[in-house]
């Protein structure tokens, strides 16, 4: 059993000096048979270390059920054969570019700006949970064995409140469930954030991508000892739905991690490897300086630009960072892993079967709802996925814009079947009046809950009103269609038709026939946004024509010799003409 704890200057292992190479690895975004790989890539760029968040949203679908927590038991022991140490981030919120920063929905969604404090509504459950979690951990902390070192303390909350005694409060549940290893914070380099998020006899760490030693130093006012740590490098960065793909310079991204490591410090490249938003889980931002402005959704992949790529190929920037980081190994450098096993040649298929939305809805939909007001996804116990508000139009009346407010995120509008037009504004208008004596169906779909700044938590679907002229319009039937319907058994009752070309709208099914599975990209050419699954795996969301992701990735275990079932649930556009996987 060895010793891990903060010294003066450095941490110490067994009372001698080490500095920590780590790397950010997300097990929750990688499929598990490809854990192992990943790890050894981190090896071989130079890292002795691995870090990863643990979303709470993922495993606690409702209050009190509680999924495959072990996962994460089974990643350490991954790490550990790996011959590598673990910093574990357990939140409970994680930001993460995640849906909802972690937190799950039936939680904000009535508590709102009441979470990330100390109020006991939400103390309550994020004990629950941490004793429910925190097993997988402290079994396997390093005093005890296992390869973990350091845990944090909540998330970055410098940047989001001040509520010193909510901070204190998770650091003693921590130790109450049995953390023994230091614990740490880790906040922007700027002193509000600083001032906000640490707390005394805690390591408090700093997040940045460049500018080493302005870091530092400010870190450095506020913590005149105890090692330096920049607990997130950012040697990439995420993409946004309608965005440009963000990239950074392989060379100016090692020179800002040997500047780094020349202050002596220790490191977290955020990320090593990111992984893929699969299963519609990824996050949204707000645009503007503070975090107020429109949504901005999180593509699937999150690649990050990072030095291992999403399907754990060695970037130029691996390289780079492998050549900085062999000056502070204790020897050679491992030599990269076999590769994983890469599709054997490119295929291309046609969907033969088709169902409409709302045939799809009628089987797979959870129970209707009649209500005077429109209600949120969080009232109707909606995740990820999309409702369907209904409302009727009086009549006799001549025609008037039909308005939404507070709709979150895009709508696609039909009156009387027909389709009316796309909102996507949180205070958004049909360009054409709506007669009345007509029924207004809104398909609305959450992009993503925001997962970082004061609107972490805001709530999804129409959450103001639906209007004709000024006057609002009640009595609202509601119908959510979550993503975690579809599957296997599920299929069965979707009463699938002969699919024709433009067949609009609707959940699409084919077959394509594979020799050689493995690792391969997916294409929808022609569909416009919606969630594809492979062999009842949801990869996440498509929206090639918003850009910049025109391919979801394929993990290998997910393929199968022979045929395998593709369903594209298209919710916009006039039809799926086809599928094709590449070869990366």
């Amino acid at each position: 059993m060895s010793v891990f704890a903060v010294g003066d200057e450095d941490f110490l292992l067994d009372g001698r000096p080490v500095r920590l190479l780590s790397g950010a690895l997300h097990y929750f975004r990688v499929r598990e048979e490809q854990w192992g790989h990943r790890l050894g890539m981190l090896r071989a760029m130079g890292l002795d270390c691995v870090e990863t968040y643990v979303p709470w949203n993922l495993y606690a679908p409702e209050p009190g059920r509680y999924g495959d927590v072990e996962a994460l038991g089974r990643f350490l022991d991954a790490v550990e054969r790996a011959g590598m140490r673990a910093i574990v981030r357990p939140g409970p919120y994680i930001c993460a570019e995640w849906e909802n920063g972690g937190l799950p929905h039936w939680l904000t969604g009535p508590l709102g700006r009441r979470v990330r404090t100390l109020d006991p509504e939400f103390l309550a459950p994020v004990e629950a949970w941490f004793r429910r979690l925190l097993p997988q951990v402290v079994e396997r902390q390093v005093d005890r064995g296992g390869p973990v070192v350091l845990v944090q303390v909540e998330n970055e909350y410098g940047s989001y409140g001040s509520d010193r005694g909510y901070l204190e409060w998770v650091a003693e549940l921590l130790r109450d469930c049995g953390v023994s290893v230091p614990l740490f914070t880790s906040d922007g380099p700027e002193d509000h954030m600083l001032t906000g998020g640490s707390l005394p006899g805690v390591l408090a760490t700093a997040n940045f991508g460049s500018g080493a030693r302005e870091g530092f130093a400010t870190l450095r006012r506020h913590r005149p000892s105890g090692p330096l740590m920049c607990m997130e490098f950012w040697c990439g960065w995420f993409d946004h739905w309608g965005t440009q793909h963000a990239v950074r310079d392989a060379q100016d991204a090692a020179a800002a991690l040997r500047e780094v490591l020349e202050c002596g410090a220790s490191v977290n490249v955020y990320l090593a490897h990111g992984g893929t938003n699969f299963a519609g889980w990824a996050g949204a931002n707000r645009a503007g300086e503070l975090h107020d402005g429109p949504l901005r959704a999180t593509v699937t992949s999150y690649d990050y630009d990072a030095p291992v790529d999403e399907a754990g190929r060695p970037t130029e920037k691996f390289w780079r960072f492998r050549e900085v980081l062999a000056a502070y190994a204790e020897g050679p450098l491992p030599e990269l892993p076999e590769p994983p096993a890469r599709l054997g040649a490119p295929v291309r298929g046609a969907f033969d079967c088709w169902a409409a939305l709302d045939a799809v809805l009628e089987v797979l939909g959870d129970e209707e709802s009649l209500t005077p007001v429109p209600p949120t996804f969080e009232e109707l116990g909606v995740d990820r996925g999309l409702v369907r508000y209904r409302v009727a139009v009086p009549g006799p009346r001549q025609p008037y814009p039909l308005g939404v407010t507070g709709l979150r995120d895009r709508a696609v509008v039909y009156v009387d079947g027909a389709l009316a037009g796309v909102l996507d504004t949180e205070e958004a208008v049909l360009a054409e009046p709506v007669p009345g004596a007509v029924t207004v169906d809104l398909w609305v779909e959450s992009l993503g809950r925001v997962n970082y700044g004061p609107r972490l938590g805001e709530s999804k679907g129409i959450t103001g009103g639906v209007r004709h002229e000024r006057q609002y319009l009640h009595g609202f039937r509601a119908r959510g269609l979550r993503l975690d319907a579809f599957g296997a058994a599920a299929m069965e009752k979707v009463p699938f038709e002969p699919a024709a070309d433009g067949g609009g709208p609707g959940l699409y099914r084919g077959t394509l026939e594979v020799a050689g599975a493995g690792d391969a990209v997916l294409r929808l050419p022609g569909a416009t946004r919606g969630f594809v699954w492979v062999n009842g795996f949801c990869l996440g969301r498509y929206w090639a024509a918003a850009g910049p992701q025109e391919a979801l990735f394929v993990p290998g275990p997910v393929l199968r010799e022979g045929a395998n079932e593709v369903w594209a649930l298209e919710l916009e556009g006039g039809g799926v003409p086809g599928v094709e996987l590449g070869v990366l």
